[in-house]
């Protein structure tokens, strides 16, 4: 689990440790890799451009001084970090997978947010991805998940994908036939694996509403067919959500609501668009516990609140499969993540 890399507070697991030990040295217990990309997660990155007031080069400092200062790539305004792919530098002689072979290219299914990480240096953000071209060594711990990178699909789709793999995989647990599903931030990556697995699970007697407010994302989503119901809303206009969620629903409000939004302040929205006794899912890392519980509460509403998971047992290859199953989402992810970025 890590416990030998924290360096402070004495005590606490490597996640919400503030400061890690991330010497590029492997441990029996270790995977060394090469670190060739980070994947910034969506809450992190716009946090991080907002503060850079979209500065590219300022981004890139910050990024660099967390990772200075905290021995990981952990947002302290957001607390959430996101994944990396890098080559197998030294596999430490009690790892648990004996079939890794150094060079092997590798996706850490883990948050960076407790992965020992040491940048020699950022060789590029795009600005449009939150993904980072970098230098450097990680650590992970013999009990961190990670995934082979599949040889049919482009590194930086791979990438974007695997980032939220969680997200539709819990969908499919979360979704039964017939029942009506609500996806906000549904143009966002996740969202819209989201939207995928929603149309698939609840079948042709359900119903799947997605709400984004990006123009472009929502032309994005109308090109899949992947909704019965299209609405371009505020999603932290809670009383607009609710106005058009009732609209297209006839009152009845969503069985589940899968809350997939990168800002703050969307935790009402996603509670009044569920009906009393139907679940809500935050995926968002940007969802606050607090404004949940006790926004449910101020406005007595009867929800199951849960948050999302990012690790489901086979959410890899789930989700890769989406992407080799619906030939649209390919083409969208290859269209987003896959062309090259302007350097900075």
């Amino acid at each position: 689990m890590g416990l030998h890399r924290v360096l402070e507070p004495s005590g606490v697991l490597p996640q919400p440790a503030w400061r890690l030990d991330a010497r590029p040295v492997c441990c029996d217990n270790e995977l060394l890799i090469d670190v060739l990309r980070l994947n910034i997660d969506s809450a992190s990155f716009s946090q991080l451009k907002e503060e850079a007031g979209g500065d590219p080069k300022a981004v890139k400092r910050r990024i660099a001084e967390i990772v200075r200062e905290r021995g990981k790539m952990h947002n302290p305004v957001t607390g959430s970090g996101g994944m990396l792919i890098g080559r197998v530098a030294e596999v430490g002689p009690r790892f648990p997978d004996p079939h890794l072979q150094v060079g092997d290219k590798i996706a850490t299914l883990v948050s960076l947010t407790l992965t020992p990480l040491y940048l020699e240096s950022i060789e590029n953000v795009d600005m449009k991805t939150g993904q980072v071209e970098v230098k450097g060594k990680a650590v992970l711990f013999a009990s961190g998940p990670f995934a082979r990178l599949p040889e049919d699909l482009p590194e930086r789709v791979a990438l974007a994908a695997l980032d939220v793999c969680g997200a539709p995989a819990q969908t499919v647990r979360l979704v039964k036939p017939g029942q009506t599903v609500v996806v906000m931030g549904a143009g966002g990556k996740s969202g819209i694996l989201c939207l995928y697995q929603a149309k698939k699970r609840a079948g042709p007697k359900g119903r799947v509403i997605a709400l984004e407010n990006g123009q472009q994302a929502c032309a994005d989503i109308a090109a899949l067919g992947l909704t019965d119901d299209l609405i371009r809303v505020d999603a932290t206009d809670p009383v607009a959500v609710l106005t058009e969620v009732e609209r297209v629903t006839d009152g009845d409000l969503a069985d589940v609501t899968i809350n997939c939004v990168n800002v703050p302040g969307t935790e009402l929205s996603a509670i009044l668009a569920t009906k009393d006794g139907g679940t809500v899912c935050f995926f968002s890392m940007a969802v606050r516990f607090t404004a949940a519980a006790l926004g449910a509460e101020g406005v007595g509403k009867d929800v199951q609140m849960m948050i999302g998971n990012g690790y489901v047992r086979g959410h890899a290859a789930l989700t890769l499969d989406i992407l080799r199953e619906c030939e649209g989402l390919r083409k969208l992810f290859v269209s987003r993540y896959a062309g090259s970025a302007q350097r900075v």
